[in-house]
Order: C-alpha cells, then structure tokens, then sequence
C-alpha cells in the first residue's frame, strides 16, 4: 500500500536529517499548507456535544448490509465501501448524485493494523483517529508524527473548498468521533468518523450536491448507523 512505502522511505530520512528533511520530503512528495490547507487545520478545541434532530431522523429511510444499518434521507444514493478501496478519491464511475458513503470496521482494527503505535501510548482507535485529526504538517518532530499527516492526506476525502473546512470533534448520545465538512456553493461535504461505545468505527461520507443538509441533519444520519 502506498502508505506504507512511504512511511519506510520516512524512516530513513529521519535517521539521516530529522525532522527538518521530514517535512520538505513530505512537501515536496504529497503538497504544502498552502496546496493542501487542512495539513494544518485541526479540530476545535471544544467537544460539541449535539442532540438527535427526532423531527428529520423520523422522514429518514432504513437501509441494512451484511454488519451495518443506516438511515439515510430521501433522494440519497448509498454505497458500502471497504478501507482498502480508495472509495473517494478514485472512482472509475463518478456519480453525479447525491450519495452517501459507509465503511465499517470493527473494534481495534486501525491499533492492530499499526500495532507498534502502542508503544506511542495510542492503545484505542479513537485515539488513533484523534491522534491523525490533530496531526500537523507544520508540527512534525519524529516519524510517529510524520506519519499520522501521511495518514491524515490519504484518510480525508475530497471535501470541497479546503479552506472553508471546518473540523470537530463530537458527542452524540451513544456515539462519539470527529466530522470534517465544508458548506459552500456549489456542494456540501461530510466526512465523518463515528465510534460507538463498543468501539466499532463508521465512516460515513456524504457528497450533498444539492445542499440539503446541515451538520444538524448529518448528525441525525450518523445517530441511526449501527452494528448488525
């Protein structure tokens, strides 16, 4: 995987020049701030904490997979993807609807994917994922945060205007994770990375060209997926 060729090749320069050459190699072979804004944007510092909108979730459409359920709204296509897949980024067929994305992965699979990050202390996905949210390219000091940057650049989809995006981290009732977005003309984007209290993961991302959803309303499509 690409990731992983790249993160070897990080690895020597680290042993070679430090975190100086780390970062102009990832500048020069993945982009800068300035290409690519949300290397050095990260999430609010407060957790939102938001209640489930019961009037729009009760207009929503169940849709159910082989280990995941998800209501979504009315006029939305939905497509179930895998991590390994490059869902978001590079599509043979582009769909010009409204669509919504869902991957689920079960508990620990990013810590036992990357098992040597326990010895950095990140023992949960979650933390894993905020670990990558808050990871910037203008913060690099060692490999460790080399590559949760490397990882942060191939993770977030395409969402829109990069400048205009805004990243939280949340609370919804059983449900907790971190939403990237962007509202501007002439789409909306949603990429959001939900953890239920059994520490499945979710990601769940819309492509809202018809600007019909607010974060209020994203929140109210991720309060309905569960494990089957």
């Amino acid at each position: 995987m690409l990731f992983i060729f790249l993160t070897a090749s990080i690895a020597l320069l680290i042993k070679l020049k430090g975190s100086s050459l780390l970062r102009l190699y990832i500048e020069s072979g993945i982009g800068t701030c300035y290409s690519i804004p949300i290397f050095c944007m990260t999430p609010e510092d407060k957790i939102m904490d938001f209640r489930v909108n019961r009037e729009f979730s009760a207009g929503l459409i169940p849709h159910k997979f082989t280990k995941v359920e998800i209501s979504i709204p009315k006029g939305f296509a939905i497509v179930q993807e895998r991590i390994k897949k490059a869902y978001y980024k590079r599509r043979k067929v582009v769909r010009e609807e409204p669509t919504i994305y869902i991957v689920h992965e079960e508990k620990n699979f990013f810590v036992n994917l990357f098992s040597d990050l326990n010895k950095k202390g990140i023992a949960s996905d979650y933390e894993f994922m905020k670990r990558m949210m808050h990871a910037r390219l203008d913060g690099i000091e060692n490999f460790t945060d080399a590559f949760f940057v490397i990882m942060k650049s191939i993770f977030i989809p395409n969402v829109g205007n990069q400048r205009k995006v805004k990243m939280i981290e949340f609370k919804l009732a059983d449900k907790s994770g971190f939403v990237n977005y962007s509202m501007a003309n002439p789409e909306n984007y949603f990429d959001c990375n939900v953890f239920n209290r059994k520490g499945g993961y979710f990601k769940v991302y819309i492509k809202d060209i018809n600007n019909k959803l607010d974060l209020d309303k994203v929140m109210a499509v991720i309060s309905t997926v569960e494990e089957k």
